[in-house]
């Protein structure tokens, strides 16, 4: 890749990461509607005389239900795909800085004698 193809690519990788963290605040959105619902379907149980049998009841209607179950799986994929996106966005940072060094070091050696210290250091 060209010096001057990294700022699009590390753009095009920054697009991504923030693509994912959108899908995954709306997928903790529809997770949250979700045990809202099933916990005000739990408040008004008669028959639940405590704390543990409110909770136990709350795991029970989670689980079986599959919009829940389906929003949790897209949250482990969506931040799996996020930790892949965000380590490729720093491999690309990683090798702008290298390429960006690797061209100064170029010029430095074309350059010679005193005034490579400065180039290197960024004077």
């Amino acid at each position: 890749m060209n010096l001057s193809q990294y700022p699009a690519a590390i753009a095009q990788a920054t697009q991504a990461v923030n693509e994912l963290d959108a899908q995954i605040s709306a997928v903790h959105m529809t997770i949250d509607r979700l045990e809202t619902n099933v916990d005000r379907k739990v408040a008004f149980e008669s028959d639940l005389k405590n704390d543990s049998q409110r909770k136990a009841r709350r795991f029970e209607l989670l689980e079986v239900n599959l919009e829940y179950q389906h929003a949790l799986n897209t949250l482990m994929r969506l931040t799996a795909q996020k930790a892949n996106a965000v380590t490729h966005l720093e491999y690309l940072r990683n090798q702008f800085s290298v390429a960006k060094l690797e061209a100064r070091l170029a010029i430095a050696r074309q350059l010679g004698g005193s005034e490579i210290g400065d180039l290197l250091l960024g004077v």
